[in-house]
């Protein structure tokens, strides 16, 4: 008998504003996360990474409208003005032309604002990566998404978790014949802590640097499960010509 397996997106439906968010990670210190974006269509739907002043990194299968959205950067408590929040219109978005939202492969877009941010404590770019990053590199996963795997429980603050990166063997060996190489598994194998819905686009930072992508996996912190993410040091040549064109 076939069994049904559930791909996890860890974007939120454009219908459905119950999303999931980090599960097993803790509060964020506040606005210890400057480039941390919330994606809003009347509802936080995707987290983003400012990248400079005017760019934001998220996944492609976040993509809205821009016309429809706004980026809420500076953002802490998700439903409270705390007077550090910079709301911005978005240009235009450009995905990765090879995304394949199938597969997820090649999960990864731009997104222009209409003005540059005002960097300050609060809103702050990440940088990009120099190099790939190694197994065993901690790094720190944030998101406004669920915290349970087994029901739907959005936060109010912004929540971190720390993760190891995993091996390519035991990426490949969680999710047989789904990974590519535009993409890394980061987690723990007997699960407990991962990113899940609502989550989608945010950063993975180690070190300093975005080495992710919020992308994929099934279900959120599972056994052997780990999470899936776009793998940006793949993607730095795109990421930097895309800018300089538009």
């Amino acid at each position: 008998m076939i069994g049904l397996i559930v791909v996890t997106l860890l974007g939120a439906a454009a219908a459905a504003p119950t999303d999931d968010r980090i599960v097993g990670g803790y509060r964020c210190p506040a606005h210890s996360k400057p480039w941390q974006v919330s994606l809003n269509v009347g509802y936080h739907f995707c987290g983003g990474s400012l990248i400079n002043e005017q760019w934001i990194v998220s996944a492609a299968h976040c993509w809205q409208n821009p016309m429809a959205q706004i980026a809420v950067l500076g953002d802490n408590h998700i439903w409270q003005n705390e007077g550090t929040e910079q709301y911005m219109s978005v240009d235009a978005i450009y995905w990765h032309q090879s995304y394949d939202y199938k597969t997820l492969d090649y999960d990864i877009m731009l997104m222009k604002l209409a003005h540059p941010v005002t960097v300050n404590q609060y809103v702050k770019p990440v940088a990009l990566p120099k190099a790939c990053p190694t197994p065993g590199d901690m790094c720190t996963v944030s998101g406004w998404g669920n915290i349970y795997t087994d029901q739907v429980f959005n936060p109010f603050y912004l929540q971190c978790v720390e993760v190891p990166i995993l091996s390519n063997k035991d990426c490949d060996g969680s999710y047989p014949g789904m990974i590519t190489d535009r993409m890394v598994c980061a987690g723990y194998l007997e699960g407990g802590k991962d990113s899940c819905q609502g989550d989608s686009g945010g950063p993975v930072v180690c070190d300093g640097e975005l080495q992710g992508v919020v992308s994929w996996g099934f279900g959120c912190a599972e056994k052997n499960h780990p999470g899936v993410y776009a793998k940006t040091c793949i993607f730095t040549d795109w990421l930097q010509s895309t800018m300089a064109s538009y």
